[in-house]
């Protein structure tokens, strides 16, 4: 298949790349820039991974032009020439407290979270004529493509780098017990992607695992596997009005949907 690739130089993208290439599909890639936009003739499929994904990113224009006005107008293409499209949103629409099921109200706290909400709106409402796949990730780590990412790597990149960065000391927020988050592996993103691909249906998906670990659990774990101590720091105030302490997809329908296609 002809798969237009958006977001290919970051985490997830970069994973989905090699995986694309790998199975035999023919890649074009793209990385958003101000006032241009790909081509999406004679494309099968567009997965749209790229975005700003900061969730402390506070210019919200910059936000909206990217991640709001550039999904809406690759989408509207997709739409005219009868493209394929999977949008990846995030399990941050859900807000603080949620079912996380993908029929349940959202309430976005963040300019990221809103973004993603935004694009999903705009999809949703015009959605036809096209296979269209929203996809909610969870909290996403693997073992490399994280540097760039800064404060919003994944705790298991972070905590490794603090044992390993010759400190031999973890940093966790203060109750890290308490907070618990549905985590999942880069690889099991792109392998969802990639079976979605032969999914003739529309809807609105979580990619999570189901199960929750506490980020204590995740600090614990690294730090018996490069002895470090662990120590407890302040939340940045900046977080404590939209950090979510607990996240647990529903994978009801993915599963359902999943084990349909085989």
């Amino acid at each position: 298949m002809n798969v237009l690739l958006t977001g290919h130089r970051g985490f997830i993208g970069s994973q989905l790349l090699k995986a694309l290439e790998e199975k035999g599909h023919y890649v074009s890639t793209y990385e958003w820039s101000d006032g241009a936009m790909p081509s999406v003739i004679d494309q099968d499929w567009v997965i749209h991974v790229g975005a700003i994904s900061s969730t402390t990113e506070k210019d919200v224009e910059k936000i909206m032009r990217q991640n709001v006005d550039f999904t809406e107008q690759l989408y509207h293409a997709c739409k005219t020439f009868g493209v394929n499209f999977q949008f990846s949103s995030s399990a941050s629409v859900y807000g603080l407290v949620s079912t996380f099921k993908e029929d349940a109200p959202v309430d976005p706290k963040t300019p990221y979270a809103w973004s993603k909400y935004l694009g999903e709106r705009y999809i949703n409402r015009h959605m036809g004529g096209n296979t269209t796949q929203i996809f909610r990730y969870f909290n996403v780590y693997g073992p490399e493509g994280e540097e760039h990412k800064g404060n919003q790597a994944s705790p298991f990149y972070k905590f490794t780098k603090q044992a390993r960065g010759g400190v031999g000391k973890i940093q966790v927020f203060d109750g890290s017990n308490n907070y618990h988050r549905d985590f999942i592996h880069v690889s099991q993103i792109v392998d969802m992607h990639l079976r979605f691909l032969d999914v003739k249906e529309s809807g609105t998906w979580n990619f999570g695992t189901g199960s929750t670990r506490t980020f204590l659990d995740v600090a614990t774990e690294i730090g018996k596997k490069y002895p470090s101590q662990i120590s407890f720091v302040s939340m940045p105030k900046e977080l404590e009005n939209s950090y979510q302490k607990y996240t647990c997809a529903d994978m009801t329908k993915t599963n359902k949907t999943l084990l349909a296609s085989v």
